[in-house]
């Protein structure tokens, strides 16, 4: 029997509905003046969450826990109508919306979303206006993404690219890692965006996991613990839910669980070891976590954690103490759908413990599944209603009601500001990795000759530009691809004996024998080799013949950022190994977790002019100091005192091989010297 509904609106909600403007009064204010710590917004007449409750039919408490993805760049656009008729049998984005009563939709590029940012901040206000619609009897939405930063990124420029969480790992700043945090967390509030699936908190213990690798801040539980809470509060701190994830922990599995189920063996001891960022998370007051679907066989051997009550009920919240929202990972991944019907999975995850079934690849049946369980018994209505009460005390907190849009005039000043982009080069520069650097091959000199190479999957052609902006005299030669043909090897093999050195980039190499056969090629030829990993950090243990190594941690502008500036010395790196990296023969460790290298630091001395006009004894005096050259005209010059210089003199310093200089050295000196005697 449909119940009489109770006003879900605020007064302020729905007076902008009145106004047909799509942009809520005093928006742009709280936007532009977002807090720098943790708060919680409440509506001044927060709404009554039990009536609500109360007054909902059984499908749309099951709607408040469907949370996924629309096609289409605006809640009207109809141009994706094909794809979603075939999944939800109505049109637009806003007829999925209206058609189940959803809870909450999740942006993704490929279903058409995440186009510009102003697209997304039409986008999140025109699906609410749809959940909210016209009489004001609606809920408003959870507009979900996942944007992690690095690899994982829905929404990319204009909007700040982050060079992702290892990189953030190698920093081991926690005040870099709650900036990322602000960033994240700002720019998608500023999209209508109030759930960031974010951040990674697996231990990347397995350098043969295919799925998380950089999207983890490291393997050191103290490490990611610590950034991955300082993530948190930047995000929160802009109303937007952060999620922990993927719980109990994804990082030691080497299957993709997006294509099969993975388990992980270990015992209860190790186990402890990968749940410390979550309790971590928790003790932060994070508003929800995300599970994984892999069989942890310490707590259950029979289940996924996603399905599994002794995983979500009698670990995370009995055990752990976690009182915030869980969501299922996709429940379109292969691990899930090849194993049980959607039915089974919805029923299932409700009985484990989570709140939020996150993009069913059929909502239909999930409903159906869900409703046959409460007719039958095997799920309670009051079951549902724990969750749909959670959910509904979240939007409240997150001031989801009372702010549930976005500010169009707001997006532009706030998403990829300069502020922004300046951090995240920071975190770059910060992050850069120096594992290897024979004979102090770095910096290289300014003005050498380079080859830039490497495989295609590396994106080496962003880096060409990067090097030329170094003043470098840059050779480019790119071919697509992640292993690179005999005939690209060739010809690199011949341009290197015309350059002072070779950069290779390389992409997860220690599954890729091409990769390997061309950098030991171009060692053979004696010019230094330069190999910039891009991807996981592990490929140093295959590249014996490489002079210098140097890990960057993804293939973004902003990764090759970092890594140019430390090949050419402009910064010094000083990234260190947020993981072990062990030998090719997995026998023992290659090198250890916190190490890195840097280049030695020289600071120029002062030029020394003695001018005394009219006595003759006039000189210059070039000091001696390690690590630094002198040079007058372009050409060195030995320390020490030089006598009756003529007209003006200009010396500059340069760093020796394998140094760079201290943070505002003077580097130039310049003196013109009088004649004759002084006046009277």
């Amino acid at each position: 029997m449909q119940r009489q509904r109770t006003s879900l609106m605020t007064a302020a909600a729905t007076a902008l509905l009145m106004t047909g403007t799509g942009v809520l009064a005093g928006a742009g204010t709280a936007l532009a003046a977002a807090p720098t710590k943790a708060s919680t917004t409440t509506t001044s007449a927060s709404p009554d969450i039990e009536a609500m409750i109360a007054a909902m039919t059984l499908d749309e408490k099951i709607g408040q826990m469907t949370w996924t993805h629309v096609y289409g760049s605006s809640a009207d656009d109809a141009s994706m109508a094909a794809k979603n008729q075939e999944r939800y049998g109505v049109n637009t984005p806003a007829e999925v919306v209206e058609k189940y009563n959803l809870g909450g939709v999740l942006y993704f590029a490929w279903s058409g979303n995440t186009t510009t940012p102003q697209q997304v901040a039409g986008l999140s206000n025109g699906l609410q206006q749809s959940a909210m619609r016209e009489d004001g009897n609606g809920i408003p939405l959870a507009v979900t993404i996942d944007q992690e930063g690095g690899l994982v990124a829905r929404i990319g420029p204009p909007a700040t690219v982050l060079p992702g969480n290892m990189a953030l790992g190698a920093t081991a700043d926690v005040s870099l890692a709650k900036a990322q945090g602000e960033i994240l967390g700002s720019e998608m509030r500023a999209m209508g965006i109030n759930v960031d699936f974010a951040p990674v908190l697996d231990l990347n213990s397995n350098p043969d996991n295919p799925v998380i690798g950089i999207r983890s801040m490291g393997e050191d539980p103290a490490l990611v613990s610590a950034l991955g809470v300082a993530q948190i509060e930047g995000i929160q701190a802009h109303n937007v839910g952060a999620a922990a994830k993927h719980f109990p922990g994804h990082g030691d599995t080497s299957v993709d669980s997006h294509y099969g189920l993975p388990t992980v063996t270990y015992d209860r001891e190790t186990l402890n070891q990968h749940l410390k960022p979550f309790k971590a998370a928790i003790d932060g007051g994070v508003d929800m976590v995300m599970t994984a679907h892999i069989i942890v066989e310490a707590i259950d051997p029979e289940m996924p954690g996603t399905l599994s009550h002794k995983v979500l009920t009698g670990l995370l919240r009995d055990e752990m103490g976690f009182k915030g929202l869980v969501t299922t990972d996709a429940l379109d991944m292969a691990a899930m759908a090849a194993e049980w019907t959607q039915e089974e999975i919805a029923v299932k995850a409700i009985q484990a413990g989570s709140d939020i079934l996150l993009n069913s690849p059929d909502v239909d049946a999930s409903f159906a599944g869900v409703r046959a369980a409460v007719e039958s018994g095997e799920l309670t209505e009051a079951r549902l209603d724990d969750s749909v009460r959670r959910i509904l005390e979240w939007k409240v907190k997150r001031g989801v009601f009372e702010q549930p849009l976005a500010d169009p005039a707001a997006v532009d000043s706030i998403v990829g500001s300069a502020e922004n982009l300046a951090t995240a080069k920071l975190i770059s520069e910060r992050a850069v990795t120096l594992l290897r650097n024979e004979d102090q091959v770095l910096p290289l000199a300014s003005g050498s000759s380079v080859l830039m190479v490497g495989a295609g999957s590396a994106w080496p052609e962003l880096m060409g530009p990067m090097l030329k902006d170094q003043e470098f005299a840059v050779t480019e030669d790119y071919e697509d691809g992640a292993s690179p043909s005999a005939a690209y090897r060739a010809r690199a093999v011949a341009a290197a004996g015309n350059v002072d050195a070779v950069v290779f980039a390389s992409y997860n190499a220690t599954s890729n024998a091409a990769q390997q056969q061309m950098v030991a090629e171009l060692a053979a030829t004696g010019t230094p080799v330069v190999v910039v990993a891009t991807r996981n950090p592990y490929d140093i243990s295959v590249f014996p013949g490489a002079d210098a190594v140097l890990n960057s941690y993804g293939v973004k502008e902003v990764n090759f950022h970092g890594a140019v500036r430390a090949i050419s010395g402009a910064i010094n790196p000083s990234g260190k190994l947020p993981v072990n990296i062990p030998e090719a023969d997995g026998d023992g460790f290659l090198l250890p977790l916190g190490f890195g290298l840097s280049y030695e630091t020289a600071t120029p001395a002062a030029v020394i002019f003695t001018d005394r006009p009219g006595h003759g004894q006039d000189a210059y005096t070039i000091p001696a100091v390690a690590g630094v050259s002198y040079l007058i005209g372009g050409k060195e010059v030995a320390a020490g005192s030089y006598r009756k210089p003529a007209g003006t003199v200009s010396v500059t310093a340069e760093p020796e091989p394998g140094y760079v200089f201290t943070i505002e050295s003077v580097t130039e000196w310049s003196h013109t010297f009088t004649t004759g005697l002084p006046k009277s």
